[in-house]
């Protein structure tokens, strides 16, 4: 096991409808390490993404505790946790989520000037990251312009461009054919030699013995 990273402990997270209460995670805890690919898997419901939020700071556990780096979450106040976000996580949906009035390029700007980046570099930063994943040619593309292969690596280099430690992706093949799904998990594990530690959700299993370790989620609970 690498240095640990991400360390959940004891992690429940209830919702709860009217009177209906349940637990998206159930009691869990889990040590992921630095430079580390894991593989999230696990029927629908199983608290997969759930599990993502909370390492992303965007939910807090109802119980337990969730330290990365050393820092547990818990103590950062909501600005902590958006700094947090900012600088050390970056996430790749399975929807791309990017804005479709935006070209490829403003998309990912978009990314540094929320970051707080020097106004004057971060085109030309934003630019050269998707130069760099062969989308040179398409920078003043807008979204519906593109495959949804382009699209997913414009949502990859918007989650990469700021340089976090920590990649989530969340199904982001998703809604990809094999092939370009095949191409986005190839640009995916390639992360991992730049030192990322990656938490990817998936429903492959060809996708997840990509990775160095799977997990496995069922009802909440990580199965042993």
């Amino acid at each position: 096991m690498p240095n640990p990273l991400i360390e959940l402990k004891n992690v429940t997270k209830t919702y709860h409808t009217g009177t209906v209460y349940y637990n998206a995670l159930d009691d869990i805890s889990v040590t992921i390490g630095e430079n580390e690919f894991v593989a999230v898997m696990g029927p629908s419901g199983s608290g997969k993404s759930t599990l993502l939020n909370i390492v992303a700071g965007i939910d807090r556990p109802t119980n337990g505790q969730i330290v990365v780096g050393g820092t547990a979450l818990s103590t950062l106040k909501s600005s902590g946790l958006a700094t947090y976000r900012k600088t050390q996580v970056g996430i790749i949906f399975q929807s791309f989520n990017l804005l479709n009035h935006f070209t490829a390029l403003e998309n990912v700007n978009l990314s540094l000037i929320l970051q707080g980046a020097d106004s004057n570099e971060h085109k030309e930063k934003a630019a050269e990251a998707l130069k760099w994943i062969g989308l040179g040619e398409r920078l003043n593309n807008k979204p519906t312009q593109l495959s949804g292969g382009e699209q997913q690596r414009v949502a990859i280099v918007r989650a990469l461009v700021k340089n976090p430690k920590i990649i989530l992706a969340d199904e982001p093949t998703g809604n990809l054919d094999s092939k370009t799904g095949q191409q986005i998990v190839e640009l995916i594990k390639s992360l991992k030699s730049q030192g990322k530690t990656i938490i990817l959700v998936t429903h492959n299993q060809e996708i997840a013995r990509a990775s160095d370790r799977i997990i496995q989620m069922k009802d909440g609970c990580i199965i042993p």
